[in-house]
């Protein structure tokens, strides 16, 4: 799962605040004020509307009750700032990339590529196969270009348009796309977090996959076994009548396979190594070219124009990447699918970022991370023990710190000796920071991955949350192999 252009600090440059006078129960005090306001403004008053607005706000008020716990422990108001500063600054690339995946979504749209997608994707899946066939056409493509962040802006956001025609839940789709595209995020040795937790273990990035897949590998089939029996007890009733929304589709739009260059030199450009930024640039570029000359009456409409001229083209294409546009059909559902925000759909969701960056930064700054990880450590008496600490203290930095990298980076440094101690080997630490640090990431709305996945897929993490199987699953595989001393390799033979 990741942002694939956030960039983390180096390991060696990540620095971790250590504040000899802060008591676990004051650093803990941040987070549960945290916890109870999110839950409150959630569940009792904004529900799904939460994240327009409040619960950035809320983020903001647990990242005021942290500065106060910190000035009580002289921890001054610059060193809070400057730790602010680093914090969104490193999310620089994330906000630049959904601006982008927001513009690509609207030039895709008018282009007829999503269109097209949909078309030949309801003649292809039935509500049977099609939850399994999400997660393997997803973590195919994920393995291949190494970021789950890409692979649910481009397929991912098609398939969601197919489950939605075809009367399967927004949050089953979100929840199949999301397990492939992180088990092929895991496994891929171009993704940044699978580069990143070997790093910070201190072990080989190939033996790091190769003993990683023990347990990847069984979760992942679990998780296609348990969307084989969704599919085949699905109710489909009250299902829209296939044919009518395809005649909707091939009404309002320019049909054709030939649109489908574009997503695929899109692919074709992560796969060689091109930022996934410069690739979704250049899709969006392209999506708007294909519109011009596919859909010029689409094009057109949007610019409110009467004829298709340069004038009329610049506008219609840049309206699509900026600002809310859609495309009318014979069909509601369809209206209501064939719809984008472009950039500005984004900011709701980059507001959170920068919010989740705040909480984060104060929280390292007054040494409260450092001081829960050293808590958890601490209760690490045996190996599954240490195991448990490792993936509770992963756990707790996705919600407390609010971004994936530093669930990896903090734990890995914190519980690189207790592991070596103990005779075991890096691969255990790396594995453990994956399966808890990396996939759970997406599972917390104000997470930088959670609102990212929520903002392309256009559902709330609270209504995909328990379809995404493969993620919750990787915790509890990782503590089963534990407990059971499975594939738990030794530096030194006992």
């Amino acid at each position: 799962m990741e942002s694939k252009d956030i960039k983390p600090k180096k390991p060696q440059d990540e620095l971790i605040f250590q504040n000899k006078e802060l008591n676990i129960w004051e650093a803990l005090i941040p987070v549960f004020a945290l916890v109870v306001m999110l839950f409150y403004n959630v569940f009792f008053v904004f529900g799904d509307d939460a994240l327009s607005g409040s619960n950035q706000f809320i983020l903001l008020l647990g990242a005021a009750v942290a500065a106060i716990v910190g000035f009580f422990n002289k921890v001054s108001y610059e060193q809070m700032m400057n730790e602010i500063a680093e914090n969104v600054k490193s999310t620089t690339g994330a906000i630049l990339i959904l601006l982008m995946v927001g513009s690509l979504a609207g030039t895709w749209l008018i282009s007829g590529i999503i269109p097209s997608m949909i078309y030949y994707g309801l003649q292809i899946l039935n509500p049977t196969i099609f939850l399994p066939a999400c997660v393997i056409i997803c973590a195919i493509i994920s393995i291949a270009t190494g970021s789950s962040w890409t692979t649910s802006a481009t397929v991912g956001i098609a398939l969601i348009g197919i489950g939605d025609t075809l009367g399967i839940s927004l949050g089953m789709t979100a929840g199949a796309v999301l397990s492939g595209a992180y088990f092929g995020d895991k496994m891929s040795p171009l993704s940044d977090t699978t580069n990143l937790a070997p790093a910070m273990a201190g072990a080989n990035l190939f033996d790091h996959i190769k003993y990683m897949s023990f347990t990847t590998v069984p979760t992942i089939i679990v998780t296609l076994i348990i969307f084989i029996i969704i599919g085949l007890n699905i109710d489909t009733h009250g299902t829209p009548d296939i044919s009518d929304k395809l005649t909707a589709i091939g009404t309002s739009f320019n049909i054709s396979p030939w649109l489908f260059i574009v997503p695929v030199l899109v692919i074709f450009m992560i796969i060689k190594k091109t930022s996934p930024l410069i690739a979704l640039l250049v899709g969006t570029l392209l999506g708007g070219i294909a519109a011009i000359i596919a859909q010029p009456e689409i094009v057109i409409n949007i610019a409110e124009a009467n004829s298709l001229t340069f004038e009329s083209a610049y506008k219609g294409v840049m309206k699509a990447m900026t600002v809310d546009t859609a495309v009318e059909t014979t069909s509601t559902e369809l209206n209501d699918l064939f719809s984008a925000g472009g950039m500005s759909g984004m900011l709701g969701t980059i507001w959170l970022i920068i919010c989740a960056m705040v909480f984060g930064g104060v929280m390292d700054a007054i040494g409260a991370l450092s001081r829960i990880s050293a808590a958890l450590l601490s209760l690490a008496s045996t190996t599954f023990g240490l195991f448990a600490s490792t993936v509770a203290s992963c756990l707790a930095l996705n919600v407390t710190a609010s971004d994936q990298y530093l669930a990896l980076v903090v734990p890995g440094k914190m519980f690189k000796k207790a592991y070596e101690d103990k005779g075991l080997a890096p691969e255990n630490l790396s594995r453990t920071l994956e399966d808890s640090g990396t996939v759970t990431s997406v599972l917390i709305p104000w997470n930088t991955c959670g609102a990212y996945q929520s903002g392309v897929l256009g559902v709330p993490v609270v209504d995909y949350f328990f379809f995404a199987i493969f993620n919750w699953l990787s915790p509890f595989m990782t503590l089963l192999f534990a407990a059971f001393s499975i594939k738990i390799k030794q530096l030194t033979s006992k």
